[in-house]
This record gives structure tokens, C-alpha cells and sequence, in this order.
């Protein structure tokens, strides 16, 4: 967990944690509800989720297992603390949809939570500024 425990999560991240309830974000999940980190996001983060949640493979799955996309993103309005866009960061990413989550864990020296494997190669670059890149199971580590 983060000295300062403060959290970004990535949008894959999300949708293991709110729909899918992976095992993988239970302790995520728990430090969410204990108030252990604060959740940090911006509104465009929050428009990519919705735009997710409308993809067929993603209403397939919500309906199957009886989420509904309201209450999705009502969850992430009740987990997740709205901030301003920060400032684009020196560290690149080499995906552009990526960009936003490192630039605000950046911003604010949050642990950055994603399994995707081009915010995970940027290791060692984040670190270098203060940011630690895990996957959600890494958590309880």
C-alpha cells in the first residue's frame, strides 16, 4: 500500500473490482471500504468507464451477472474522489488512453494499480518520481 495512500486505478483495474469482483481486488476492495486509500480520478477517467460499460462484451457480462452500469458508476461516484486534469508528466506513455492515469498519479505521488502491460513496463521510469506501478493482487503484498 502507498505511504500516503493514495490510489489511481486504471479502468481494467475498475471493472475487476466493480463488476467482476476479482479476487485479485479483495484487498483493494477492503481498503476502499476501511477508508485505508483514497481513491483518486478525474471526470475523463469516469467518461471512459461509462464508454466501457456500453461495449458488448462488457453489457453481456453485466447482465449476467445483474450489475447494472448505474449502479457501476454510482460506485465509482461513492469510491472515487474527483480531481482537476493535471498537467501532462515527463513519464510517456506508449498508449495514449494510458496517459491520463499516469499523469495524475504523478500529480499527486499516488500508487498507480493497473494489469496492463504498457503502464506496468513504466516501472522503473515511475519510480524514479516517486510513483509505484503494481497490479491490484499486489496490493497485499
Amino acid at each position: 500500500m502507498a505511504a500516503t495512500g493514495l490510489v489511481v486505478i486504471d479502468t481494467n483495474a475498475v471493472l475487476d473490482l466493480l463488476l467482476f469482483r476479482d479476487p485479485s481486488t479483495a484487498s483493494l476492495s477492503a481498503a476502499l471500504g476501511a477508508d485505508a486509500l483514497r481513491w483518486l480520478a478525474t471526470l475523463p477517467m469516469r467518461e471512459e468507464l461509462a464508454r466501457v460499460l456500453v461495449y458488448p462484451k462488457i453489457v453481456a457480462q453485466s447482465q449476467r451477472l445483474a450489475v447494472a452500469p448505474g449502479w457501476l458508476l454510482g460506485q465509482f461516484d461513492h469510491l472515487a474522489q474527483l480531481l482537476p486534469v493535471p498537467i501532462r508528466c515527463g513519464v510517456r506513455c506508449g498508449d495514449p488512453d494510458n496517459q491520463p492515469f499516469v499523469d495524475l498519479a504523478v500529480a499527486h505521488g499516488a500508487l498507480l494499480l493497473s494489469k496492463d502491460r504498457q503502464l506496468l513496463r513504466l516501472r522503473q521510469r515511475l519510480q524514479a518520481v516517486g510513483v509505484s506501478v503494481r497490479r491490484p493482487l499486489a496490493l497485499a503484498a
